[in-house]
């Protein structure tokens, strides 16, 4: 056998060489048609991203947008009413609409229906360049009833739609200054938000919160996406075929959050009124749930409308978290202080002759009170008696006692302590309060006496006011207050309640704080407040009347500061009259009577 297959050995070793060759080209061969099919697929598809971008592109420029909501958080009151983002429907009006006007059957219904002349309905839908809300005669976006609605839908008339839209502030918005407003700040937003800018979530021309709860809880209300509508038009204006009106929006259970504040639309808007009936044109007031430290009602006045908003001009600033000389309230400090160190009792005489013979030191009644107990000179405000204990208090002392009742630091909650929030407050740039500025000879005997009556460097906020009084209220107790309850989740949901939490700083003893509100009481029922004696609940408080100079002329801050009603009080409040005469009763204590009453009929 092996003989006679001897001559067959190189024939089969031709075979193999010829078979591994061939099968060595035919993976060469194959391996470069892939890599030639590869960069043709890769390069085809290079192109055609490149292509299918432009094509985006050029339609994204062609695009009409009508925004309809921002998706900025909302903000609502303690019992979830909105005070932002008021929703509605309105008439929106697309300019293909003049397509359709040569039917002019609809665009006499369309007329009819709005009450408008069917002439001025057909100028109106001609002009139409790009798609908007069609407004009234005072501006403002037309708002459409049930029925109206109804009604345009059945026309349909192509370009004329009605749709929801939201208004971010109300006209009849209300706590205006708490809120705050939206703007464009490229500025504030590359020094603030560097994070944001560069994740993408801001962009330099967005709309950031500028002042108020817009400002401090931007983190938090910011949105993530436009609720808008969306159609496409050649280089003509004519709408693109295929590409019909598109409402998009953002589909999510949990953004943007909303925050729940402390206000109770009810109080916030009777307070804004008793202001607004009032010849009181600058101003101040705050109204505090003692047992909570919550803001149930915060005014400012002037007013201003975010909806154009000029920081040019008086009304943006909250003037309730801005200091102010407080007058004889600071006779308040001054009691707590000679009272909890034991150099002044309530029976303690002093004799005040009207005149103190040196610095223009007086009394602001004339002739004096004569002989008056430490008591009765807090009830009538006589100033020489607190002019000479506030000598005997010392300017330490005041400092201290100032802190002690919360008038040196601001009042506000702050902090938040899981998030790295820098100095977080719930209050946008409220002040923090003086007694003596650098410089100021504190011990100097002139000094002291004009301090002791809340003038000279002394200057406090109606928030602070406010909450002194609830500390008094409250047995010495101090807590920094609120005016936000909760973030929330867009589901409902909490994402971060805001908790009681202490005020820095030592307090007054239980025993000083109802000998203060004995004082207190006794300013209404035989002292300078008596005409609040009349009201619905009883009431304990201070008056005071600082001096100022507005345009060269001598004008008074008047304000009053207490708590009512006397057994178990319930509501601190502080009101500040600027700017008024200098002559006359004050108008501080009359709102704060009609609040009283407000409240007493609210309970």
């Amino acid at each position: 056998m092996s003989e006679t297959n001897q001559p067959n050995q190189p024939l089969k070793k031709k075979k193999r060489r010829i078979f591994w060759a061939l099968l060595f080209f035919t993976f060469l061969y194959a391996g470069i048609v892939t890599r030639l099919a590869w960069i043709q697929v890769f390069t085809t598809r290079s192109f055609s991203s490149h292509h299918i971008d432009l094509v985006e592109n050029a339609i994204e420029q062609r695009r009409e947008k009508l925004v309809l909501n921002t998706s900025r958080g909302m903000i609502y009151d303690r019992n979830e009413l909105p005070l932002t983002g008021e929703e509605y429907t309105g008439l929106a009006v697309f300019p293909f609409v003049r397509y359709s006007l040569g039917d002019q059957s609809k665009i006499e219904k369309l007329a009819s229906i709005l009450d408008i002349d069917r002439q001025e309905v057909s100028r109106t839908l001609s002009n139409v360049k790009h798609a908007g809300f069609w407004k009234s005669p005072d501006g403002k976006n037309l708002v459409l009833n049930k029925n109206e609605i109804k009604e345009i839908k059945s026309l349909n008339l192509p370009g004329v739609i009605p749709l929801p839209v939201a208004d971010r502030y109300p006209e009849n918005g209300t706590a205006n200054q708490v809120i705050g407003f939206i703007g464009q700040n490229p500025e504030l937003i590359k020094k603030l938000y560097q994070s944001e800018l560069k994740s993408g979530t801001l962009r330099e021309s967005s709309k950031i919160g500028i002042t108020g709860l817009e400002r401090t809880f931007q983190a938090f209300l910011g949105g993530i996406g436009e609720k808008s509508v969306s159609y496409y038009v050649d280089g003509n204006g004519n709408p693109l075929g295929g590409l019909d009106i598109r409402l998009q929006e953002p589909q999510n259970s949990y953004y943007p959050l909303s925050i729940t504040t402390t206000l109770d639309s009810s109080i916030q808007k009777k307070t804004e009124e008793i202001f607004d009936q009032s010849p009181v044109k600058k101003g101040a007031a705050v109204i505090l749930d003692i047992n909570t430290r919550e803001v149930l009602g915060m005014v400012s006045r002037p007013n201003f409308s975010p909806n154009a908003p000029d920081k040019n001009k008086a009304g943006w600033q909250n003037q309730a978290l801005k200091q102010m000389a407080p007058g004889s309230v600071f006779k308040i400090v001054v009691a707590a202080a000679a009272l909890e160190e034991g150099l002044v009792k309530p029976t303690d005489h002093f004799f005040c002759q009207g005149k103190y013979g040196k610095y223009g030191f007086s009394c602001w009644k004339e002739g004096g009170h004569g002989d008056i107990s430490f008591e009765d000179a807090f009830a009538q405000s006589c100033n020489i008696t607190f002019g000479e204990v506030a000598k005997k208090v010392g300017a330490q002392k005041l400092q201290q006692y100032a802190l002690n009742l919360g008038l040196v630091q601001p009042n506000g909650w702050e902090k938040m302590p899981f998030f790295k929030m820098g100095n977080f407050h719930q209050f946008d740039q409220e002040d923090a309060g003086q007694i003596f500025v650098p410089g100021t000879p504190a011990n100097d005997e002139g000094v002291l006496m004009q301090t002791g009556i809340g003038q000279r460097d002394v200057q406090i906020t109606p928030l602070q006011a406010a909450n002194m009084a609830a500390t008094i209220a409250a047995d010495g107790k101090k807590e920094k207050v609120r005016i936000v309850q909760s973030i929330n989740y867009q589901n409902g949901t909490s994402f971060y309640r805001f908790e009681d939490r202490p005020l820095d700083g030592a307090e007054i003893s239980p025993q000083t704080a109802r000998t203060l509100r004995r004082f207190m009481e006794k300013v209404v029922d035989d002292g300078t407040a008596t005409n609040l004696k009349s009201c619905k609940w009883t009431v304990a408080g201070k008056s005071g009347t600082a001096q100022t100079m507005v345009g060269g002329e001598q004008r008074n801050n008047q304000w009053f500061v207490g708590f009512t009603p006397r057994e178990n009080p319930k509501y601190a409040i502080a009101i500040v009259a600027e700017d008024q005469p200098t002559t006359g009763s004050s108008q501080a204590t009359k709102m704060f009577g009609s609040l009283v009453n407000f409240l007493a009929e609210h309970k």
